[in-house]
């Protein structure tokens, strides 16, 4: 059995540049990255919740799609919960440090 080389399977990871990004600009930042996610998390929520609202007024014709929205949102704050654990354990591990 012959083995090869990983090096042609492995590429190094690049962000490929936006068209509207120069080498003067810099990309948005972890804090931006992570309003962004967290207002798309709370717009699932007021979704899930606005559908689950019209369901119970005007009687549920398609409780199917009302249950992956409720899913999907109750989903997207479980990870946001994780990330913010995780990022919070990282913080307290670099206060812990001692230079």
């Amino acid at each position: 059995m012959k083995i090869t080389s990983a090096d042609n399977i492995v590429r190094p990871l690049t962000v490929p540049k936006s068209q509207g990004e120069t080498l003067g600009e810099t990309s948005s930042g972890f804090a931006d990255q992570l309003k962004s996610k967290l207002m798309e998390v709370d717009q699932m929520q007021h979704q899930a919740d606005k559908t689950m609202r019209t369901g119970a007024v005007e009687g549920a014709d398609k409780i199917h799609e009302t249950m992956i929205q409720l899913e999907e949102a109750d989903l997207s704050l479980r990870v946001m919960m994780r990330v913010r654990e995780k990022a919070l354990s990282a913080y307290q591990e670099v206060m812990r440090m001692q230079f």
